[in-house]
């Protein structure tokens, strides 16, 4: 269930300004190149300081793939770049082990960096897709029977097309559930699309962004988003919402208690990013469905209705009430 965290050899969290600082810089660097998706930027650095994975699902062309290589320049970490395609093996994600000087040696690969850019992660067949399984979860890599420690921290930010579906294999629903978020950007408002124009024709690329933080940046970041606190009755909240999902009319399959793991971890981040040290409600409705969407299996009766995860978790939300404060 839960995915198991190293924070503790994160060192001290930052605090008060030197934390809102660099949580400043890091958005603003990320949006200096990513125009009119402030919204989109922030889920992407919550999970990001969650130590989740990130799903990110749209048409071709608005970008996903800029997002995803702005934070990884932003944020100072080693990443690599997956381009899935049907004949990608295991073997091409994980790495394999050739026999050198009478013994087994093993050469990492692409999967041994802090972040992941998993693109178009639905062309890549059912075998691969569960190459990365244990990779999401457990952080490590098992090869010929040995396993290997993944770079701490650790994202995949993946990218799929949901419209062009020749050539694709949908994901599993246990590999859906290891991401923390899916979300979606969307098509930039006229004046923001302007401005991504003048941008492109001034020459502006990712390589531009200068890293906010230095080798080892993220942890104290990540740190601090743990110390943040949840009162008893917003995890109450969170569990009752996610326990909703379970129940609710048109569902065939609510979200686990991930589900609800996830939520914990996202609602810390969020808060912090936002200059609190408490978690809100309003935290817990924010995030409720790019945390749990994607964890719902709809019934197709409710699908020809026009119903969609979005539209149940709205009506959860509307429907259990929310704390309130003392």
């Amino acid at each position: 269930m839960a995915t198991a965290s190293s924070t503790a050899n994160y060192g001290p969290a930052l605090s008060g300004a030197e934390l809102e600082g660099t949580i400043g810089a890091l958005l603003t660097s990320v949006n200096s190149f990513i125009r009119g998706k402030a919204d989109s930027v922030e889920l992407a650095l919550v999970c990001l300081l969650s130590e989740g994975h990130l799903l990110l699902e749209d048409v071709p062309g608005v970008g996903k793939t800029s997002l995803a290589r702005s934070l990884a320049a932003a944020s100072g970490v080693t990443w690599q770049r997956l381009q899935f395609t049907p004949d990608v093996l295991p073997s091409d994600v994980t790495g394999v082990s050739v026999f050198r000087d009478g013994a087994f040696e093993f050469h990492p690969g692409p999967i041994f960096a802090a972040f992941i850019l998993a693109d178009e992660i639905n062309r890549a067949s059912p075998r691969t897709q569960s190459a990365l399984l244990e990779a999401m979860e457990e952080r490590t890599v098992t090869v010929d029977g040995i396993t290997h420690a993944l770079p701490s921290p650790f994202m995949v930010i993946a990218t799929q097309n949901p419209i062009e579906m020749a050539g694709t294999y949908p994901l599993p629903e246990a590999q859906l559930d290891r991401f923390l978020m899916r979300t979606s950007l969307g098509y930039p408002a006229l004046d923001q699309e302007i401005a991504v124009l003048a941008a492109h024709h001034q020459g502006a690329s990712v390589s531009d962004i200068q890293p906010v933080l230095g080798d080892g940046g993220l942890g104290p970041l990540i740190a601090a988003a743990v110390q943040i606190d949840v009162a008893d009755a917003i995890q109450a909240y969170m569990v009752q919402i996610v326990a909703a999902t379970r129940i609710a009319a048109g569902v065939t399959l609510g979200a686990s208690p991930r589900g609800s793991i996830g939520l914990l971890r996202a609602t810390r981040a969020l808060a912090m990013i936002r200059g609190r040290s408490f978690v809100t409600p309003g935290d817990v409705q924010v995030l409720a469905e790019p945390v749990l969407a994607h964890r719902l299996i709809i019934d197709p009766d409710a699908i020809a209705e026009g119903i969609t995860s979005s539209i149940i978790l709205n009506r959860i939300i509307a429907s259990v009430p929310a704390p309130q404060s003392a």
